[in-house]
């Protein structure tokens, strides 16, 4: 994950921004990258970016969520929904899951201006909107990227900036399942928030996944949740 600090210039051009950009909801200033240390559960959160080769779509481990209805978040690109409107339809049709964004075109975002930053977020909260009548409220960046702008970008609009605080590793050729599970099941606590992959680029993640809400969770005494209900949760019970 990488935070670049902007210059001076783009930082004016924000500021200019500002007499444009009127949030619907109430802003968030915050980065999010964790829930409450008192919350007996997990976000489980799947990045939909789109890709080169494949069919972009992790089906065996969509079909381990939704069989067991593990509730796990989603946050899905626009250059991806182009290409999977019935995965979309059916994501959205589960009240178990939650759907956030991840720009449009998964644009390196401290790369462009404040201008350029607001099109990449708003394309595909716009396409749900418009085409799914679905209004997403959660945003990751792409590649887990962002500086001032983007948080400042992402406040106006009314957008709520998630991230992690446990990176799986799941899109990395190089580890094995057994690597990956390990070094989530170790960091797994209270409150945590992991990054996974669910458009077919993390090989194991389907295993990973079922380990670790059949072994880990349960032995830990956590259990999985939306980003939102686990930000919402404060409670020791599980």
């Amino acid at each position: 994950m990488r935070r670049l600090v902007p210059t001076r210039a783009l930082l004016y051009l924000l500021s200019l921004m500002a007499l444009e950009l009127t949030p619907s909801t109430p802003s968030f200033a915050q980065v999010i990258t964790a829930g409450s240390p008192r919350c007996p559960g997990v976000a489980l959160t799947f990045d939909l970016c789109p890709v080169r080769k494949g069919s972009g779509y992790d089906q065996l481990l969509m079909d381990y969520l939704i069989t067991h209805r593990i509730p796990a978040t989603f946050f899905m690109s626009g250059k991806w929904m182009a290409k999977h409107e019935s995965e979309v339809e059916q994501l959205l049709g589960l009240d178990f899951f939650e759907i956030g964004t991840h720009g449009d075109v998964h644009a390196h975002l401290p790369m462009h201006d404040a201008d350029e930053q607001r099109t990449e977020i708003l394309g595909p909260v716009t396409l749900l909107q418009e085409h799914y009548g679905h209004q997403a409220r959660l945003f990751r960046p792409p590649y887990g990227e962002y500086n001032d702008v983007t948080v400042a970008v992402v406040k106006l609009l009314g957008l709520q900036f998630i991230q992690w605080n446990i990176e799986s590793g799941d899109p990395d050729p190089t580890l094995s399942a057994e690597q990956i599970f390990t070094r989530v099941s170790k960091r797994a606590k209270p409150g945590s928030i992991i990054v996974f992959h669910a458009n077919g680029k993390g090989k194991q993640t389907r295993q990973v996944i079922e380990r670790l809400t059949r072994e880990t969770l349960p032995a830990k005494k956590l259990r999985p949740m939306t980003v939102n209900d686990l930000l919402d949760c404060t409670s020791q019970t599980p």
